[in-house]
């Protein structure tokens, strides 16, 4: 067989399902072998996006799903690095994502040859691991390497470069089950049984404990469950982050909720007055902790991570655990931990309920003035939320204000239920997002919240809803605004929207029309309630063009460089 052909064998062999991609003149032998394997009856499936980089994303989308390996095919030069901003957005959010894109003939290599493009160069900070193929008996020793690159330790994406003629070179090629490759172990340092002692002495001294669970506990199956033990058998309340926004049920009495910049005010709280941070899975980004040079100087913290290097690079750690995170709650769980402990535990978990308290005596004043004027985003997002409690959904988001909001406001029964572009802030990601996820989710529904300048950046994917009949809800929330953006001149610049405001934006139900798939158009809150039971309730693709206040922003909120407690919790025309 030649290259092409073991490359579709190699990918059955790992059982992949869907391939997401874009064809070129250096990968058609590849598209070919691709076309007489389906025709044979191959489990494989190519969906054709309608760019390189809807189509990465695409693969995001199915693998945050899943859990399975995205796979994404892109040509040379132009085709190649369309795909870098999918690969940046998935190494900083862990998402395994296999790219294969085609190269240049390798006598041509490093001549200018049409659409010719450093492939490898330009996405090596963006990528696990990367590879130019040079020779074609390497090609299932390069490949089942680049396949367990992504998959261990921390989640990523990987690509492998190949010459337009070692797609067309036949070989006698190994079966793909009788390669092996042993990945170069790392030493363990810092394992829970080095630091178990250290880590029942801070507990044992610590009177106001929270757990921070980040999205590394997404990736574990079996992670959510062990720390819901935990939790509840020590009374220890959990904040999340955006990426672990699903990890716990929101009405757990456990749960806090969300931390960070646009966070809720008890996790935050939870974070700045707690005198031990239990970090699992998580980064420490600034936009969770704000200022990470401030934040460990009143508390203790323990850090477990599968990632060495995440450990104490934003903010420094008492106690780093290198380790699974289902591993790390399971060795927990068999922690001695005095019993005494609890009774203060309840103390101060009950001090968090006050704050909670006052807080949603503080926002029942507000919502008396909330639902007149315009309508809002919150309101959108919060009445689909509230229809679809009771239902298996997924949302995906894009990037903005109604990023934010949906953070706030979804809740999730199911780990993996919230995807969204969280370490890049990807603008354009939702859409191509959620074409993904709706192909890894076999039951349930896909519900997309998007803003009117990220639909706009790859909108070319409602030609991939339409041609793939997926039944995705897109509400567009359009404010005429980048509206995050907007917020930050509202506060910081004097009200001077810079280029900001986007007034002429189309009629996106009509867009939807012109591709075949029905478009509705909201424009009161009376449209609102008159129209969306049914279009939740409706089995087919629906668009939803939802025109909202332009001036309403997102609170609470952290200033950048703040920290936690440092909230700005509105603004007085707001309800203050």
């Amino acid at each position: 067989m030649n290259g092409a052909e073991y490359v579709i064998k190699f990918l059955e062999h790992k059982e992949v399902d869907i391939i997401f991609g874009y064809p070129g003149g250096k990968v058609l032998t590849l598209y070919d072998a691709l076309y007489k394997a389906i025709e044979n009856k191959s489990r494989l499936k190519h969906i054709l996006t309608r760019h390189e980089q809807g189509a990465a994303h695409a693969a995001e989308g199915y693998a945050r799903t899943t859990g399975k390996t995205g796979v994404v095919i892109a040509t040379s030069g132009p085709g190649a690095t369309n795909l870098v901003t999918g690969l940046a957005d998935a190494m900083l959010d862990s998402t395994p994502i296999f790219a294969i894109t085609g190269q240049v003939n390798v006598p041509d290599i490093g001549h200018d040859a049409f659409q010719e493009a450093d492939v490898v160069g330009v996405t090596m900070s963006v990528t696990k691991h990367n590879h130019l193929l040079r020779d074609i008996k390497e090609l299932p020793y390069v490949l089942e390497e680049a396949w367990q690159i992504a998959r261990e330790g921390r989640l990523g994406p990987v690509l492998i470069d190949i010459p337009s003629n070692l797609f067309a070179t036949e070989a006698d090629f190994p079966s793909p089950g009788d390669v092996t490759c042993k990945l170069k172990k790392r030493e363990k340092i810092n394992s829970f049984e080095s630091q178990k002692n250290a880590i029942l002495d801070l507990f044992t001294h610590s009177f106001r404990p929270v757990i921070l669970a980040g999205g590394g506990m997404i990736v574990s199956k079996e992670a959510p469950g062990l720390m819901r033990r935990f939790i509840e058998k020590y009374n220890i309340p959990c904040a999340v982050t955006l990426m672990g926004k699903s990890v716990i049920d929101q009405s757990h009495p456990l749960a806090l909720g969300m931390a960070g910049m646009h966070g809720h005010p008890v996790s935050n709280a939870a974070l700045s007055k707690g005198d031990l941070v239990i970090a699992v899975g998580a980064r420490f980004s600034d936009r969770t902790v704000g200022n990470p040079k401030l934040f460990s100087q009143t508390k203790s913290i323990i850090h477990a991570d599968i990632d060495i290097a995440e450990i104490s690079k934003n903010v420094k750690v008492n106690i780093p655990v290198v380790t699974d995170s289902a591993e790390f709650f399971a060795n927990l769980l068999d922690l001695d931990i005095p019993e005494s402990k609890i009774a203060a535990w309840k103390e101060w978990h009950n001090e968090l309920l006050d704050v909670e308290k006052k807080m949603y005596e503080r926002n029942a004043k507000i919502a008396k003035t909330f639902y007149l004027g315009k309508l809002k985003m919150r309101e959108l997002i919060r009445t689909v939320t509230d229809l679809c409690d009771n239902r298996d959904v997924s949302y995906v988001t894009d990037v903005g204000q109604h990023q934010m909001i949906a953070a706030q406001e979804t809740r999730h029964k199911t780990p993996g239920t919230f995807i969204t572009s969280g370490g890049a802030g990807t603008m354009g990601f939702g859409l191509p997002a959620a074409v993904g996820a709706a192909f890894g989710k076999t039951t349930g529904q896909v519900i997309l919240f998007s803003g009117d300048g990220g639909i706009q950046m790859n909108i070319q994917e409602l030609a991939t809803v339409r041609k793939t009949n997926i039944p995705v809800k897109i509400f567009i929330l359009d404010n005429n605004r980048l509206g995050m953006v907007t917020q930050w001149q509202k506060i910081l610049y004097g009200g001077r929207y810079s280029q900001t405001v986007l007034d002429d934006n189309p009629d996106f139900a009509a867009i939807a029309a012109a591709y075949g798939i029905k478009g509705i158009t909201i424009n009161t809150r009376q449209e609102l309630n008159e129209n969306i039971e049914d279009i939740i309730n409706s089995n087919e693709t629906i668009l939803v063009h939802v025109l909202t206040d332009p001036e309403e922003d997102v609170f609470p909120m952290v200033p950048s460089g703040k920290s936690n407690h440092e909230m700005i919790l509105g603004l007085e025309k707001e309800g203050e």
